[in-house]
C-alpha cells in the first residue's frame, strides 16, 4: 500500500522541496482565511479599515523589487552550474567564482539601498494620507505603522538573499527556511489578536518572522556560505546595466501589467453588478489563485536546474525535465480545479450559505478554464526566462491592454459577464496561441546546432 503511494507521488514529481514550498503556501492560504475570523472578532469596524488600508500602501513594495529576486536565482545557478561546492568551499574556475561573488556583493549593496528608500517611502506616505484623511483621532495607528514599514523593508532586503541560496542549489533549504517564517507569523498574528494587541498584532507579527529569517542566515552554517563567497575574487563582475537591466526592465513590464490587470476586475464590477457581485469575484480568484500558487510549486523549484542546464548546454536535459514538469503541473493543477468546482457545486446543491459567497457555474467554469491556461502559460515563460532572456514583453504589455479594454468596454456593456468572458476569451485565443508561438520560436532559435 505504502509502495504504491509512494510511487504515486514520485510520478507527480512531489519532492521534498516542492512539498515544502507546497505546505508553505498552503500555511499562508490558510493563515489568511483564519485571520478574517480574528479580525471581525478582535478589531472594530474603525481598525479593520486601518488594517487592509495598511495593507494596501505596503503593496507599492512590488514597485521597488520588480522581479530582480527571481532573476537573482536564475543568474546565480547560471555562474554556480559551472562550479562546485563541498561544504563551505566553492571550488572551480576563477572567472565563474569571481562572478558569484560579484552577484552577492550586487545583492547586499542594491537592496539595501532599496529596502531604505522603501522604507522611507512607505513611513511618508502612511503618515501623509493617514493625517490627512483619518478622521478617528482615538486610534492608535503611528506606531503599528512604523513597525509593519520596517519590516517590510527588511522583507524586501533578505528575500534576494534567499533567492541566491536557490539558486545554488539550496531549494528545499530555502522551502525549510520560508516555511518557519509563515508558520511563525500566522501563530504570533493569531495569539496577539487572542491577546487584544489590536492593529499591534500584525506589526509584531511581520517584524518577528521576518527577524526570525534573519536569525535562520545568521545563526547557521548558512552565514559562513555567504562569508566565503563574499571573500572569493571579484575581478570579473557582473555588469547590472550591461546584463541584468536588460532583462529586469522587461520582466517588470510584465509584471507591472497583470498586477493592473487584475486589481481592474473588482472595481468594474462593483461599479456595474454590485458589491455582492464583486464580493463573489473576489473569493472566487482567491481560491483559484491559491490553486494556481501550490501548481506553481511544480516549476518554480525547478528554475535552478533549468538555468544549470541552459548554462552548460545541456539543452535535451533540460527539455526532459521540462516537458516532464509540464504534465506534472496540468496534471495538478486539472486536478485541483476540478476539485474545486465540483465543491461549490456542492455547496450550492445543499444551501450551504458559504456557495452563495462564489460565482455562479456559468462564470466559474470558464475562469477556471483560464487558470489552468495561465498556468501553462507561466511554465513556458519560465523556461524562457532562465535563459536569461525575455521575448514575452511585446505579448505581456499588447494582451495587458486588450484586457484593459475587455474589462472596462464589456464591463460597461455587459457587467459580468462581459468581463469574464472577454477575459477567457483573450487569454484562450489570444494569450495561450502567441505564447505557444514564442515559445517555440525562440526554442529552436536559441537550441540551434546544438
Amino acid at each position: 500500500m505504502f509502495s504504491i503511494i509512494k510511487q504515486r507521488i514520485v510520478s507527480l514529481g512531489l519532492n521534498p522541496a516542492i512539498g515544502l514550498t507546497i505546505l508553505t503556501r498552503l500555511i499562508q492560504v490558510g493563515g489568511n482565511l483564519v485571520s478574517i475570523i480574528f479580525i471581525a472578532k478582535y478589531l472594530s469596524a474603525d481598525e479593520q479599515g486601518y488594517y487592509y488600508t495598511f495593507a494596501s500602501i505596503l503593496a507599492i513594495q512590488i514597485f521597488f523589487e520588480l522581479g530582480l529576486s527571481g532573476i537573482i536565482t536564475q543568474y546565480t545557478a547560471h555562474e554556480f552550474a559551472h562550479l562546485t561546492r563541498e561544504g563551505n568551499e566553492i571550488t572551480g574556475d576563477g572567472y565563474y567564482k569571481s562572478r558569484l561573488s560579484s552577484l552577492l556583493r550586487f545583492c547586499v549593496k542594491w537592496f539595501g539601498i532599496i529596502s531604505f528608500l522603501l522604507l522611507i517611502a512607505l513611513v511618508f506616505a502612511g503618515f501623509y494620507f493617514f493625517e490627512n484623511f483619518s478622521v478617528k483621532a482615538n486610534i492608535e495607528w503611528r506606531l503599528p505603522w512604523v513597525m509593519l514599514c520596517l519590516s517590510t523593508s527588511l522583507n524586501l532586503f533578505i528575500d534576494p538573499l534567499l533567492a541566491y541560496f536557490d539558486g545554488l542549489g539550496e531549494v528545499k533549504d530555502m522551502a525549510k527556511v520560508r516555511l518557519i517564517q509563515k508558520t511563525t507569523n500566522v501563530i504570533l498574528l493569531i495569539v496577539f489578536f487572542a491577546c487584544g494587541f489590536k492593529l499591534y498584532s500584525s506589526a509584531l507579527a511581520s517584524l518577528i518572522s521576518i527577524l526570525v529569517n534573519y536569525f535562520q542566515i545568521l545563526f547557521s552554517n548558512r552565514k559562513e556560505i555567504l562569508r566565503k563567497i563574499w571573500a572569493l575574487q571579484a575581478e570579473w563582475k557582473i555588469d547590472y546595466l550591461a546584463e541584468i537591466f536588460p532583462m529586469q526592465w522587461k520582466i517588470a513590464l510584465s509584471w507591472v501589467s497583470g498586477y493592473f490587470i487584475f486589481q481592474l476586475f473588482n472595481p468594474v464590477i462593483f461599479a456595474t453588478e454590485g458589491a455582492e457581485a464583486a464580493g463573489q469575484m473576489g473569493m472566487t480568484l482567491q481560491a483559484l489563485n491559491g490553486i494556481s500558487a501550490i501548481a506553481m510549486s511544480w516549476i518554480t523549484t525547478k528554475i535552478p536546474q533549468f538555468s544549470a542546464h541552459i548554462a552548460k548546454k545541456e539543452y535535451l536535459a533540460l527539455d526532459t525535465i521540462f516537458n516532464k514538469t509540464l504534465k506534472q503541473v496540468f496534471f495538478v493543477i486539472s486536478a485541483m480545479t476540478v476539485v474545486f468546482i465540483i465543491g461549490v457545486v456542492g455547496l450550492k446543491y445543499l444551501n450551504f450559505s458559504l456557495g452563495d459567497r462564489f460565482l455562479e457555474m456559468q462564470y466559474l467554469i470558464p475562469l477556471s478554464t483560464t487558470i489552468i491556461v495561465n498556468q501553462i502559460v507561466f511554465a513556458w515563460a519560465t523556461y524562457l526566462r532562465c535563459h536569461k532572456q525575455e521575448p514575452l514583453i511585446v505579448s505581456s504589455i499588447v494582451i495587458g491592454i486588450l484586457c484593459c479594454l475587455s474589462t472596462f468596454g464589456l464591463g460597461n456593456l455587459f457587467g459580468l459577464a462581459g468581463i469574464i468572458y472577454g477575459y477567457t476569451f483573450l487569454m484562450l485565443s489570444v494569450s495561450f496561441f502567441w505564447c505557444f508561438y514564442i515559445f517555440n520560436k525562440k526554442k529552436k532559435e536559441w537550441h540551434t546546432n546544438f
